[in-house]
């Protein structure tokens, strides 16, 4: 048999002592006990030894424990501090009182007659107290005992390796014992000394041992894909800051200020407040009635105040905005890849935080056809062949759509909303050219790309997840399913 180098040592000793504990041979061998008993299963597999294990339960006094061993229980102490009777007044006064009273009225040591605690003379030892003494009697006081946390319960496992008629028969045969090499070093393929050494045998049949090496959050390799795919697409990546004011998050977006988004069940609202842009009177003209363009506005009141206030984001289109009103003049082609904060109840579909993808394009001559041609791109390159659009409405695009993607178990999924913004959203920062806008579900896209059916797992350090889950996913599928 083609036995490793610690397999052959265990057996010789075996020869010798036929029959013996994991502590013992460890001795004999210089090694542990729990590499023994490892050479000693795969002895066993081979069928030149046995390994008997037993598993016994023990148990041990806790600290309280040994402290009632030592002076009695509670009960038992406080029974024995005053005579026939005592006022219950003067008996709580002992430090043992709290546990010691229901005790000794539970086993009927006392009654209690008119604020008097009596003792009836019944105070023979009872089991609990008997099991305090010789834990190896077990029965009821043991687990009264670990009822009442005197006594913890574990378990102690010992081995028993013998050895077979088939391993005394190979051990007789004699074994060699010379070294065997696992791995060469450059010196020996260099100089061919290789050819020399005994190498070890390997089963090309045993499943190798796992490693697990440090990669990327499988949620942030989505995104860096994400931002790979737009990058390679032309486009150039803006940043900002968590905290927006009102007019940016709503105000610019032409979003009316009495508007329900606005309201504490959706926003998360600072008690800080920004100053106000210069341009922020063209927008509040909007607002009111249109400005110099042929809308009417929403009418109505427009509070500096509102504006004023300070929100965490609900969405990356404020930064989005922010960028066009810096870059009015074509052509601007960005994106934004960020978290977003809204009161949202946590469940397996939401969360008051998540990844948002934002894109805009203003340039000469762009058409919403131009629009649906880079999200059908977007969406491709991403894995999902199956693209479509149906209508959809926002308050500050119109034409506006929500692109939806096919996914086999799941049928058509919607991924978020797009759109041209709206003149009544560029016209304040002097933009004349067409822009084209959308803001998409990162999260949704990473569900479905990972194979999930709860947002929260990728917020989680699960380390199984992570080491489970593939460092490279392709596509869904490769049907246009519905086109």
């Amino acid at each position: 048999m083609d036995l490793s180098p610690n397999e052959k040592r265990l057996l010789i000793v075996l020869e010798r002592v036929k029959s013996a504990d994991p502590a013992t041979l460890a001795a004999e061998m210089g090694v542990t006990q729990e590499a023994v008993i490892q050479y000693a299963h795969l002895l066993a597999d081979r069928g030149l030894c046995t390994v008997d294990r037993e598993v016994t339960t023990t148990y041990t006094l806790t600290e309280e424990g040994k402290q009632y061993a030592r002076d009695g229980l509670p009960e038992r102490q406080l029974l024995g501090s005053f005579g026939e009777k005592i006022p219950v007044q003067d008996l709580t006064r002992h430090p043992l009182a709290r546990i010691g009273i229901g005790q000794m009225k539970r086993k009927g040591w006392v009654v209690v007659r008119g604020g008097i605690v009596e003792k009836t003379g019944n105070d023979a030892p009872g089991e609990d107290e008997l099991a305090l003494r010789d834990l190896s009697r077990g029965g009821p006081g043991l687990t009264e005992l670990r009822r009442r946390n005197l006594v913890v319960e574990g378990q102690e496992t010992r081995y028993r390796i013998a050895i077979t008629p088939e391993g005394l028969e190979c051990a007789r045969r004699g074994l060699d014992m010379s070294e065997e090499v696992g791995s060469l070093t450059r010196d020996q393929i260099i100089s061919g000394s290789w050819k020399e050494v005994k190498l070890r045998k390997y089963s090309l049949k045993a499943p190798p041992r796992k490693v697990y090496p440090g990669k990327i959050h499988p949620y942030q390799r989505v995104i860096g894909e994400m931002r790979e795919i737009l990058l390679c697409m032309g486009f150039t990546e803006i940043y900002g800051g968590i905290v927006q004011s009102a007019f940016w998050n709503f105000d610019a977006l032409f979003q009316p200020q009495d508007h329900p988004a606005r309201e504490m069940q959706d926003t998360f609202y600072l008690r800080e407040t920004m100053p106000l842009p210069e341009c922020y009177g063209r927008v509040r003209d909007m607002h009111l009635h249109g400005g110099d363009t042929s809308s009417t506005g929403w009418g109505g009141r427009w509070s500096r105040e509102k504006a004023e206030q300070c929100v965490l984001r609900t969405h990356t289109t404020s930064l989005s905005i922010q960028h066009l009103a810096a870059h009015p003049k074509p052509p601007v082609k960005a994106f934004c890849i960020n978290r977003v904060y809204r009161r949202e109840a946590i469940d397996p579909t939401h969360l008051p935080e998540f990844e948002q993808l934002e894109g805009i394009v203003m340039d000469k001559g762009v058409t919403f056809r131009h629009l649906l041609g880079f999200l059908k791109e977007f969406y491709h390159r991403m894995g999902f062949p199956g693209v479509r659009f149906r209508p959809g409405y926002f308050p500050y695009t119109e034409p506006s759509v929500e692109p939806e993607v096919y996914v086999p178990s799941l049928g058509w999924v919607e991924m978020g909303g797009a759109g041209i913004f709206r003149q009544e959203v560029t016209a304040p920062f002097g933009i004349t050219h067409p822009v084209l806008a959308w803001g998409l579900g990162v999260s949704r896209i990473a569900m479905l790309r990972l194979g999930l059916s709860d947002l929260r797992l990728l917020y989680k350090s699960d380390i199984g997840w992570v080491r489970e889950t593939p460092s490279w996913l392709v596509g869904l599928d490769t049907r246009r399913g519905g086109e």
